[in-house]
């Protein structure tokens, strides 16, 4: 159940849509939107993980299957948060997933699954979600990384994917602000989460990722999930077109050379 010691009031009367919330961040933040009041729609490739959230958060929540690359899949499943709550507030665009590789040897098919992903999935997303908010207003929170800004070894469609992410989201506060709708963007650094389990299960690369933050060890989802929420709510009601790091200082200091540590540098 959602955690009581959440603010119940702050999104009461609130709907939202969030994306990737059948895990790590999205679910941190579908999680706690319902402790604080609002309705949501998670909406995710993965149907089963959505279902046991409904009979976990309660009858606030309701999943919505889709696959953010597919433009009718999106337009559907934004749409549930107005025919079943009426209405659309706010929306977390956080689904992503990454396919790597050095340069010289990456397959176009890992390029395009992770732009597509990454960066496409976000712009469908806002693309409908403010749609449903033009003649009300609204907040949109799309979640980049750390990887907006810096490099990664193998990670070129990645980082490529959120940098994009990130200016994406200043076009769209650009664009959306005379409709009352307010665009921010997130960039978290290392969060212990299922996507990056290759990270945190493998000790030498956990090192020495650990060496380069400053803060010495990962976020918790709610630990990303929480700045989220804080820009879309009233208190960020004159912030639009930001990019908030949220990295443990990670940003600072760079990243390790992946390929040393895991071989064929």
């Amino acid at each position: 159940m959602a955690d009581n010691t959440f603010d119940g009031s702050r999104f009461a009367g609130k709907v939202a849509v969030v994306t990737g919330a059948a895990s790590g961040i999205g679910a941190a933040v579908a999680t706690r939107l319902i402790g604080e009041g609002a309705s949501v729609v998670g909406i995710d490739i993965t149907g089963e993980a959505l279902d046991r959230m409904a009979g976990e958060l309660g009858d606030r929540f309701v999943g919505a299957t889709a696959d953010v690359t597919v433009e009718s899949e999106v337009a559907a499943a934004v749409g549930v948060a107005v025919e079943r709550f009426g209405a659309l507030d706010l929306a977390f665009n956080v689904a992503g997933a990454a396919r790597g590789g050095k340069i010289l040897d990456l397959e176009e098919s890992d390029w395009d699954f992770t732009i597509d992903l990454v960066q496409k999935g976000v712009f469908l997303c806002t693309k409908h979600e403010a749609r449903h908010m033009v003649e009300r207003g609204g907040a949109i929170v799309n979640v980049a990384s750390l990887n907006a800004h810096v490099p990664m070894h193998g990670g070129s469609p990645y980082v490529t994917g959120k940098a994009g992410v990130e200016m994406f989201g200043k076009n769209a506060a650009l664009e959306l602000a005379a409709h009352g709708i307010r665009v921010n963007t997130v960039l978290p650094g290392l969060v212990d989460t299922p996507l990056v389990a290759g990270v945190t299960g493998y000790e030498p690369l956990l090192t020495g990722f650990l060496e380069r933050i400053p803060m010495g060890r990962p976020a918790t989802p709610d630990e990303i999930a929480a700045p989220c929420l804080y820009l879309a709510s009233d208190d960020a009601g004159y912030i639009t077109g930001s990019s908030l790091m949220v990295d443990g200082g990670w940003e600072l200091s760079n990243y390790p050379d992946i390929m040393k540590i895991v071989g064929g540098a």
